[in-house]
């Protein structure tokens, strides 16, 4: 398989040959950076781990320069670093059992571009090859500019290959911007309790990140217990650890929908929502 990108890099932690690799996905996420994955995806992971029929498998569009780093990273140059982020990568890929990792190479500028095509071309090569059942996408209303434009490259090619490839849920995923806000109706909670050891380790495995001045292992299960926690207010929980999403499924189901539209009808939701118990306790 031919990708845009001359040092685009596919890994199969179990060996198998790429394209049977790819073509026994069941669930797939495609992030912007490095470490996304397992931030955001952590529930296919956990569904298909130690599964032989069901197989998680990533992209990762951008090539990891530009990100922060301090310690024995400081003086890394940008070339050192994307060696480091996707080696990282793949140990991810291999603690995780995957069934395939790819990562595209494209720069952060690249990918922002809407008049790009590559990562467009590039991700309908892997959609058309893995026919995911799941789908693990960047929520629409995250705050990182990149994360927004993944997202929108994958949903343009979602929509040009809808015909042969139709994923049963696409979830729109949390990294960068919470998803505590969406009102209860419109939150997609995913269960990620199962195996605390794997999601530790999965975060863990970027220590270029962890030690190098960002503590998404902490993070990331702070967020996971506090969204259990929190969920219902009037309940025990369920779950001990919850990842939020929003429900882009429609978005494909209906390609004529403006994504604009649609992701800002959860922000008016949430205002009638908040409109709604303002009044109530007011007496108006």
């Amino acid at each position: 398989m031919r990708f845009h990108n001359a040092g685009a890099d596919l890994f199969v932690p179990d060996g198998l040959e790429p394209e049977a690799a790819l073509g026994r996905t069941t669930h797939l996420c495609i992030a912007a950076h490095q470490d996304d994955v397992e931030i955001m995806a952590y529930h296919g992971i956990a569904q298909c781990f130690g599964r032989p029929d069901q197989w998680f498998s990533a992209v990762v569009l951008t090539n990891g320069a530009g990100s922060p780093r301090s310690g024995i990273y400081a003086r890394y140059t940008d070339d050192e670093m994307q060696e480091v982020r996707l080696k990282e990568q793949r140990k991810a890929a291999f603690v995780g059992e995957y069934g395939c990792q790819l990562q595209l190479g494209f720069s952060s500028v690249q990918v922002k571009n809407a008049g790009e095509t590559g990562p467009v071309e590039d991700l309908k090569k892997v959609l058309l090859a893995s026919r995911p059942e799941i789908v693990y996408l960047h929520n629409l209303a995250d705050k990182h500019d990149t994360h927004v434009a993944v997202a929108l490259r994958a949903m343009a090619a979602l929509r040009a290959v809808r015909d042969q490839v139709r994923p049963k849920k696409v979830y729109g995923c949390e990294v960068w911007r919470d998803l505590d806000w969406l009102p209860d109706e419109d939150k997609q909670a995913l269960p990620v309790s199962a195996r605390t050891n794997l999601a530790a380790a999965l975060v863990g495995v970027f220590d270029s990140q962890v030690s190098g001045g960002k503590r998404y292992d902490l993070a990331t299960a702070g967020r996971r217990l506090a969204h259990a926690t929190y969920y219902a207010s009037h309940g025990t929980d369920q779950e001990s650890a919850l990842s939020f999403a929003m429900d882009l499924t429609p978005l494909i189901d209906k390609p004529e929908l403006a994504v604009s539209d649609y992701v800002l009808g959860f922000v008016d939701r949430f205002r009638a929502d908040v409109e709604k118990r303002l009044r109530a306790a007011s007496g108006r």
